[in-house]
């Protein structure tokens, strides 16, 4: 028996050893959800299971807005590593809206600095519609961000360039540059806009009278307008949200767009302000920092691992669109990548 003791101890190591692997190999398989198959198989099951669902209504005080086709419905995510998923309709095409107010940021947190966007246009979250005019009041300008109306003209006058032709080349490139191609102007949706954006016109006037207005007040207020009606699909938005999930270079076209600390500065503002009245009501359900508009785009940032988006013209109260937040929530529960989720040691 004791010339067996050996061998024995030899199995002994080597079942250990093997179960070690096998548990090993199981947590990794439990965590490691964001396979090819499965990412492109959760796109699927999310497209199935939200693709009749009638909820919500086109936004209607943009006149364009109101024609746009309430079926369009698509979905994509782009990994860091550049790798495009897809499902449903990508090829149409709504105005960008709001969400072109994070790339606007983003750009001049580059140029300028995070401290610069803090002093002159503010990054707290205000409390109040979007579109507030109380907000500015009370705030003499100060205290907003440049995810709601009053911040993002105020952006709009700050952006590089010395004349309006200029400030507008800047936004267009810097939208264009995250999204891996050359955005182009809605124009039909543009024109209605600018013939209804009297409010905005006296929030550029009003931060004008605080002097928290860089630029003449009626052109920054133009310029904002035609920030919000560059077209873009599912697939535009999602390269975009993936460069601010890859730190700054766009995943795709292997651009460096912005740097990994203008990026750092950009997504608390997204998690703070992203989503209109809900902005804390949609972090509480997915973790992720996000934008939505509404022409019908919402697009959220998974850091490090990539930009998902969705294209639903239907909203819901808040300006949200209803399929969108629904399919993003679906997908971060599927592949478990809810930042707060974090599982103890074991």
């Amino acid at each position: 028996m004791k010339k067996n003791i050996p061998l024995l101890r030899s199995w002994q190591t080597i079942a250990a050893a093997m179960l070690l692997i096998l548990v090993t190999s199981a947590r990794i398989n439990a965590q490691n959800t964001l396979t090819k198959a499965n990412i492109q198989k959760v796109l699927d099951d999310a497209y199935n299971k939200f693709k009749d669902l009638q909820e919500g209504k086109n936004a209607d005080y943009i006149k364009e807005l109101a024609s746009v086709d309430p079926k369009i419905f698509g979905i994509a995510l782009i990994t860091t590593d550049g790798q495009v998923y897809t499902e449903g309709d990508i090829q149409s095409m709504v105005s960008i809206q709001s969400v072109s107010k994070v790339f606007t940021m983003a750009k001049e947190i580059e140029d300028l600095g995070p401290q610069a966007i803090q002093d002159k246009i503010g990054v707290d979250a205000t409390g109040m519609r979007f579109n507030s005019i109380v907000a500015v009041e009370l705030q003499k300008g100060k205290e907003i961000n440049p995810l709601v109306n009053p911040g993002a003209i105020a952006a709009s006058s700050l952006i590089a360039g010395a004349d309006s032709a200029a400030k507008w080349k800047s936004i267009v490139d810097i939208q264009s540059a995250f999204a891996g191609r050359q955005l182009s102007l809605n124009w039909p949706v543009y024109v209605s806009e600018a013939g209804d954006n009297l409010r905005n016109q006296a929030i550029a006037h009003l931060l004008y009278a605080y002097g928290r207005m860089y630029f003449d007040p009626v052109q920054a207020t133009d310029i904002y307008t035609k920030q919000c009606a560059l077209n873009v699909s599912a697939k535009d938005l999602a390269e975009m949200a993936a460069t601010l999930a890859n730190g700054g270079v766009n995943p795709v076209t292997k651009k460096t767009v912005v740097s990994p600390k203008t990026v750092m500065y950009t997504l608390p503002v997204m998690a703070t302000a992203g989503l209109y009245d809900d902005s804390g009501i949609w972090l509480f359900n997915s973790g992720l920092p996000a934008k939505s508009g509404v022409g019908g785009g919402l697009l959220a940032v998974c850091p490090g691992k990539f930009g998902i988006a969705v294209v639903s013209p239907p909203l819901d109260a808040a300006g949200n669109s209803v399929k969108a937040q629904k399919v993003i929530q679906y997908v971060v529960e599927q592949l478990q990548v809810n930042p707060y989720w974090v599982q103890p040691k074991q």
